[in-house]
């Protein structure tokens, strides 16, 4: 099968574009609002970017009325910080129910029974519940074509400023065994998937371990 993206149909519906890039990563990201209401909101369109200094980027689009995803885009613009919080098996449910759509003034930690705690660095709370957490400093906004102007598509890009591990993840040899996490990742449709095995496979030219 092939057909064009830039044609008035599809030949499959719903649309497959997001079934075949898998898995991927979730941005499950808090901010604050310049008054100080939080905002807890998961992102597929999430990934690291770079790693010297370490990077992070997430997709922030939706239709008119995700007031959600808008929300993390300008707390993170006007505040200038987000935490990433890493979504597991364990907390697939309350992930789940932060990205509702709620009201301005409900608070997607209590509505989905998490537990904020503060962070060290970024005045955004962390989920208590997520066993690695990367604070981050707001670096820029990439605007991105829209189909319909009036659901506009970004970037936002934040360098990691700090790290929180759960002690348990870190092994004898200072290796962190992120399978213990159990992370979960987005598929496309309502589909997810969840990361609990693992293979080594080394680069050719690598040295030896």
């Amino acid at each position: 099968m092939f057909y064009s993206t830039e044609g008035p149909e599809r030949p499959l519906k719903p649309d497959p574009f997001k079934q075949l890039i898998v898995p991927r990563p979730i941005g499950w990201i808090s901010s604050i609002a310049t008054n100080g209401t939080v905002n807890l909101a998961p992102y597929s369109f999430f990934n690291a970017i770079a790693d010297n200094p370490p990077m992070v980027g997430f997709g922030a689009g939706g239709s008119k009325a995700d007031r959600l995803f808008k929300d993390s885009r300008a707390n993170v613009e006007e505040t200038g910080e987000f935490v990433f919080n890493l979504a597991t098996w364990e907390t697939r449910r309350q992930m789940n129910l932060t990205s509702a759509h709620l009201p301005a003034s409900v608070d997607e930690f209590t509505h989905s029974g998490l537990t904020p705690i503060p962070s060290e660095l970024v005045r955004p709370p962390r989920v208590k519940e997520a066993p690695v957490h990367f604070e981050c400093r707001y670096f820029s906004t990439v605007e991105l074509p829209a189909d319909d102007p009036g659901e506009p598509n970004a970037f936002i890009i934040g360098r990691v400023i700090g790290i929180h591990i759960d002690d348990s993840l870190i092994d004898a040899n200072g290796r962190v065994d992120i399978v213990a996490a159990r992370p979960i990742a987005r598929l496309g449709y309502s589909l997810y998937s969840i990361a609990d095995n693992s293979f080594p496979m080394r680069r050719p030219d690598d040295p030896p371990a």
